[in-house]
């Protein structure tokens, strides 16, 4: 069974994000508003899970349907009778207890023993030959770890040689947050109704959901009447924000970018930031750092500008820069320490990273125009708490740091969140496993700084940058796989991502 992401189909998916706690109050409203009912809704949602489990499966005779004692469950008798009808194999095993089930699921399981299905215990027998798993025990309203008999079927799913296909939401996984508080599904496709949740795209989801599917359910449009909670961002939307270059622009036309750091022993930092920079089409790019660091840098990258950093190259540097990248390499010792003081003082757009962040968590202070991009160890730094806590509820962090730094906050991970002081929230659907290793970030500053360079705005140069970066992580991991990817590797493939209207 697939632990991440097989295939996004970004084409299917909606850029759009809703909270699930706001999906589950409003729902009633959308049926009210459009005449849809909650029943046809369900019917709809089954429909659109039994089409992509027939099409993904077709081979599949025996299908296992696990029903939760809520709506969830009413969704998986559904595909049930649908399954049966369609003369397949169904067994169904069904969590039960004394409290009536939602009228809805009542309706669905009064359709399913109607048309000759059968409700087996939750502790009957396994079936080992069922060809596919269909998990409909937990929904989105899940707030706390799953507790027995589910527990035992999400052991069983997850130990299971079938695929499963997970409705809504992998059972045990928070739809807000994207935690798994106890046992979840490793599901290898999930369809998600009505509306993407976030804790689908963040958090820990890419080692639950497998593969990413959506069914609007007749909604789409009644959807696009509410504010969303958040945008997703994929590759497909790279071309909004960078437009062709004028045929008679200059180098001076797309921005001079001083990028600061590298400390001794931290050369690679600084010379990934800054190279990742001039590969985004930054017009100038000059490097600060230490003076053993300026020969093999100049040798290993000559269109790069490079200088020893003294107090007063920083100031002439700061004087001739439009934008400021700080941090990659840039050590916690008096030279980094006065630089980045230095740097504070300087009022043009700026990306602060890496020990940027560590000196920043000492001595906080607040701005505006400037992108800070950390990793959930330094936001837990910067916000004076554990990983734990960051990761817990990633949205509600990457908010408290926009609260008190200001700015435009990148909290990197698997499912990266860019958030901005106007309320902006977005979720980055790029990445994959092949970015946890060395460079990544230092990789990622430089790609921003150059698109700051080209006077994009701090927001947009986040979530293009993030977007960016993402995407050359996934065309090396389509090349060659995720294990052993460098943050060298993606500098060969920005500049065609940066360049959208180049002829495929």
């Amino acid at each position: 069974m697939t632990n991440q992401r097989e295939k996004r189909n970004e084409a299917s998916l909606p850029h759009s994000v809703f909270s699930a706690e706001w999906l589950r109050k409003v729902e009633g409203q959308a049926a009210q508003e459009t005449g849809i009912s909650l029943f046809t809704l369900m019917q709809r949602a089954a429909e659109a899970a039994f089409s992509l489990t027939q099409r993904t499966y077709p081979d599949a005779r025996h299908w296992l349907v696990l029903c939760g004692h809520g709506n969830n469950g009413g969704d998986g008798y559904e595909v049930a009778r649908l399954a049966k009808n369609a003369g397949l194999r169904v067994t169904l095993l069904a969590v039960e207890n004394d409290k009536a089930l939602p009228e809805e699921a009542q309706q669905a399981r009064q359709g399913w023993l109607a048309c000759g299905g059968r409700v087996g215990s939750s502790n009957a027998q396994w079936p080992e030959d069922a060809d596919v798993i269909i998990d409909g025990l937990l929904g989105t309203g899940l707030s706390c770890a799953p507790h027995a008999p589910y527990t035992t079927l999400i052991d069983a799913m997850n130990a299971a040689s079938a695929p499963v296909v997970s409705l809504d939401i992998p059972s045990g996984l928070n739809a807000q947050t994207g935690q798994a508080a106890g046992r979840a599904v490793h599901a290898n496709h999930t369809i998600s109704f009505i509306a993407l949740k976030p804790g689908l795209l963040t958090g820990q989801s890419r080692d639950y959901v497998g593969s990413l599917h959506y069914a609007a359910l007749g909604l789409d449009s009644w959807l696009r009447g509410h504010t969303a909670l958040l945008q997703r961002l994929d590759a497909t939307q790279i071309g909004q924000w960078l437009s062709p270059r004028r045929p008679c622009s200059n180098k001076g036309e797309h921005g001079r970018l001083v990028v600061i750091g590298g400390d001794v022993g931290f050369a690679g930092a600084i010379r990934m930031a800054s190279e990742a920079a001039l590969r985004t089409g930054a017009g100038l790019v000059r490097v600060l750092t230490h003076k053993q660091h300026a020969g093999p840098l100049l040798t290993a990258r000559p269109e790069l500008m490079v200088q020893e950093l003294t107090a007063e190259s920083l100031n002439e540097a700061l004087e001739w820069a439009d934008v400021i990248v700080i941090g990659p390499g840039l050590g916690q010792k008096t030279w980094g320490k006065q630089a980045l003081e230095r740097v504070a003082k300087c009022d043009k757009p700026a990306l602060w990273d890496a020990d940027a962040l560590n000196l920043l968590a000492i001595a906080p202070e607040k701005r505006q125009n400037r992108v800070l991009t950390p990793h959930p160890g330094e936001a837990a730094r910067l916000l004076g708490c554990t990983v734990k806590d960051i990761e817990s509820d990633r949205l509600l962090s990457v908010r408290k740091l926009v609260d008190q730094y200001g700015g435009v906050v990148v909290l990197k991970g698997a499912g990266t969140l860019i958030a901005g002081e106007q309320g902006e929230l977005a979720v980055a659907d790029v990445g994959n496993a092949g970015m946890a290793s060395g460079g990544m970030g230092d990789v990622l500053s430089g790609i921003i700084g150059g698109l700051l360079a080209q006077k994009l705005n701090v927001y947009d140069a986040a979530c293009a940058g993030t977007v960016i970066h993402g995407a050359a992580a996934d065309e090396i991991a389509r090349r060659q796989g995720t294990r052993g990817m460098l943050a060298t590797d993606l500098l060969a493939v920005i500049a065609p991502l940066v360049n959208p209207d180049l002829k495929k």
